[in-house]
């Protein structure tokens, strides 16, 4: 877990900066969570540590233990946990979900993301990164796994008659024998479905690969947007691309905001010029490389603008961030720490800065204007942001009607309102998958 969406949060008064590691702040704070009625917490994750850690915590807790621990301290929010299919394998990772969906009642998800990180691929023995067409050609053989082993049980397999001694009936078990260009999978887990059937896939990417992922696989897609009419358009673009793999109901998509809250406005941009304050130097540079400009070829007060980025020059952000930054830079320029705020940290998620009630206001007008079927709310500070956005924000929404005031089920699906899966056994067995060559 990190400090907040600016990993340099832990530098500031108000955070204690081994709060990170204390598994007693995070039940907590899921704890406070699920009094406001929050659908999922969610946590990142990412397999090997960099220079980077100089400056803030990377991944911490591996998000499948900690989240056990979680689940035994509540009794109805989801938890939302990130695993590569990158650098893991698509059994264990399956068996793994599925024991944390049995033990939570129902209210575990996968968030399945590629990996991109150099430390990784030399942690796992490669001696480069897998290719990106690579990576999304294995993700997409991974997910094949992955629900063809979590449908492999019909509702009805678990018998558990005294009288004929039957436990399970093996006709009703449908083990799958996969074997595509990544991945030879044959056989089922020993857990049958799940409270909400199976656990819930989250998805991320901004891609055509990422954006094909999400439309085969995902119940939910996160979503970066730094203008309204970016957001709507990747709406579009993915239900375009669910119903091209014959999904007419697109998954439901979450969109990345990051919050930083104060009493008034001007505490607000107080809070905001510490938090740019605390990054130190390199994260100007490091912004400007995501977006291709080289270091020292602007000045701190000089505007960067849409021209100033050549069309084709590839930077170092995901196409989520660039897609996302670009269409502000349409709008209007900004110098490099104003481009750092607004696009919090340089992580590409828009950051709205303001009382409770303005971020009410916010919050209401984007989903009114069509950008998402709800947002993923990022502190920019754990120790202020995530507090004042549960205790103050959402019962601003709540009285206006905006967010709930109960929880719909017991299950994670329940509560997004997605619809349980197809009964298992309908097509659990996973045919031959040609292999195909890597881009």
């Amino acid at each position: 877990m990190q400090p907040g969406h600016f990993r340099t949060a832990w530098r500031l008064p108000d955070h204690d900066p081994r709060a990170v590691l204390d598994i007693g702040h995070v039940a907590r704070l899921s704890e406070h969570a699920e009094r406001a009625k929050i659908h999922a917490v969610f946590l990142g994750d990412g397999p090997g540590s960099t220079a980077a850690i100089a400056r803030g915590p990377e991944s911490g807790i591996d998000p499948t233990i900690l989240f056990a621990h979680l689940f035994a301290r509540t009794s109805r929010i989801g938890a939302i946990a990130t695993s590569s299919t990158t650098y893991n394998e698509p059994y264990n990772l399956a068996r793994r979900y599925s024991a944390l969906d049995h033990v939570s009642g129902g209210r575990a998800a996968l968030n399945a993301v590629t990996t991109l990180n150099p430390a990784a691929a030399a942690a796992f023995g490669y001696e480069q990164e897998l290719p990106k067409a690579e990576r999304y050609e294995r993700a997409e053989e991974f997910l094949e796994v992955v629900t063809g082993l979590w449908g492999a049980w019909q509702p009805d397999a678990l018998v558990a008659d005294r009288e004929s001694g039957l436990y399970a009936d093996p006709d009703r078990i449908h083990p799958i024998d996969y074997r595509g260009a990544h991945f030879r999978v044959r056989g089922s887990l020993s857990l049958p479905e799940s409270a909400q059937g199976r656990p819930l896939i989250v998805q991320a990417g901004g891609s055509a690969g990422g954006v094909r992922l999400g439309a085969r696989f995902a119940d939910l897609v996160f979503t970066v947007a730094q203008t309204q009419d970016r957001a709507r358009r990747f709406r579009q673009e993915l239900a375009a691309a669910a119903l091209a793999v014959g999904r007419p109901t697109p998954p439901q998509t979450s969109l990345g905001v990051v919050l930083l809250i104060g009493s008034t406005e001007e505490e607000a941009r107080r809070r905001g010029e510490a938090l740019l304050d605390s990054l130190g130097e390199e994260a100007g540079e490091q912004l400007l490389a995501q977006l291709g400009i080289p270091a020292g070829s602007i000045g701190p007060e000089q505007l960067i603008t849409r021209e100033l980025i050549a069309p084709g020059v590839a930077g170092r952000g995901s196409d989520g961030f660039q897609a996302s930054t670009l269409a502000l830079l349409e709008e209007r320029s900004f110098t490099t720490r104003e481009l750092l705020l607004r696009s919090a940290a340089g992580n590409g998620h828009r950051l709205v800065l303001g009382t409770p009630e303005q971020i009410a206001d916010d919050l209401d007008a984007w989903f009114d204007a069509g950008t998402a079927d709800g947002f993923t709310i990022m502190s920019a500070d754990n120790a202020v942001d995530a507090p004042a956005f549960l205790d103050e924000v959402v019962p601003i929404l709540q009285g206006r009607g905006s967010f709930r005031t109960e929880y719909r089920g017991a299950t994670l699906r329940e509560n997004y309102g997605i619809p349980f899966p197809e009964p298992a056994g309908v097509g659990a067995t996973v045919p031959d998958r040609p292999a195909a060559s890597a881009g």
